[in-house]
């Protein structure tokens, strides 16, 4: 019987954020403009670290990753988000779905070790600046991106792949994306190994990283209390804040999501967060370091003047 049923199934109608179809067309309008908000702010992080020489540092190296990253995972959920608020059936393939589900994976999870990147870079240039420039090398950066992107391809691989595994007797999910915990409630058979496997990676994945970010910003707030000067200390917070910022609000929603149990919060609360870490984190990113680094807008004054004149 189970083989039977997951056979049988080819495609799944994603449920969408809300039945009341007077709301679809409000809603196409706030995610269409909040992924084109996504997608020029984060091509424009992107490039402006590519154009301006003095941004070619290890901080927005590491920075222009985190954009393209945002850039990626967003791009995956809302294009086909917007797809289903102007259609009558929300279809998705067997192949799409699990598609859909892989890439999420690598780029949220990336996501997770590139901020522990972020504060690993901070911590060494604010706690250790005289072996900054060799700590932090091209080649030492390259490699640290690489295991970010190797994390998320190895941790996606594995949970992607019990999921396919599953057999499925519906097809209704009751979400907007193909993800995780909502195609479990559609199998046929037990997910308890799943359940526990996806729960320890998510907290190996959370809870490891979080603990770095954590043990990275002790000493670092530790040495900007003892700068004598309150510029000098107004500096260093600066170069933290927008860091500590979007660390903040992913941990946080994602955290709400996958570290709790699966009958903790209703569907509603739910796709709120999911939401939050989908498509508005995307979009907040680049204002975030955008509005409070004044390197940043600098660059950017640069850069309007390089072309206007």
């Amino acid at each position: 019987m189970a083989a039977e049923n997951l056979s049988a199934v080819t495609e799944f109608i994603l449920g969408g954020l809300t039945d009341r179809p007077e709301l679809q067309r409000p809603l196409f309008l706030l995610f269409l403009g909040i992924y084109s908000a996504t997608v020029i702010g984060n091509l424009g992080m992107v490039t402006l670290i590519r154009l301006d020489a003095r941004l070619h540092t290890p901080m927005y190296y590491l920075l222009s990753n985190l954009s393209l990253v945002d850039l990626c995972y967003s791009s995956v959920i809302t294009p086909k988000m917007l797809v289903h608020f102007v259609s009558e059936k929300n279809a998705i393939s067997f192949a799409g779905c699990m598609s859909q589900l892989y890439f999420f994976l690598v780029f949220v999870i990336a996501e997770c070790y590139m901020l522990t990147a972020m504060a690993y870079d901070r911590y060494v240039a604010i706690c250790r600046p005289l072996l900054y420039s060799s700590v932090m090398s091209h080649h030492a950066c390259s490699l640290l991106v690489a295991a970010v992107y190797a994390m998320g391809l190895v941790g996606s691989t594995v949970e992607t792949g019990l999921v396919a595994q599953l057999p499925y007797c519906k097809v209704r999910i009751g979400h907007y994306f193909c993800d995780i915990l909502p195609l479990m409630k559609l199998s046929c058979s037990g997910t308890r190994v799943l359940e526990v496997t996806v729960f320890l990676l998510a907290a190996f994945n959370i809870v490891v990283t979080s603990l770095a970010v954590i043990s990275s910003y002790i000493p670092i707030f530790s040495s900007i209390l003892r700068i004598s000067t309150a510029e000098g200390r107004s500096k260093a917070f600066g170069t933290c804040g927008s860091h500590l910022a979007a660390v903040g609000m992913f941990y946080g929603s994602t955290a709400f999501m996958y570290l709790k149990p699966s009958t903790a919060t209703s569907l509603a609360q739910e796709n709120v967060a999911s939401v939050f870490y989908t498509t508005v984190i995307p979009m907040l990113n680049p204002l975030i370091y955008s509005l409070r680094n004044k390197e940043v807008k600098a660059a950017i004054q640069r850069t309007l003047r390089r072309k206007v004149f």
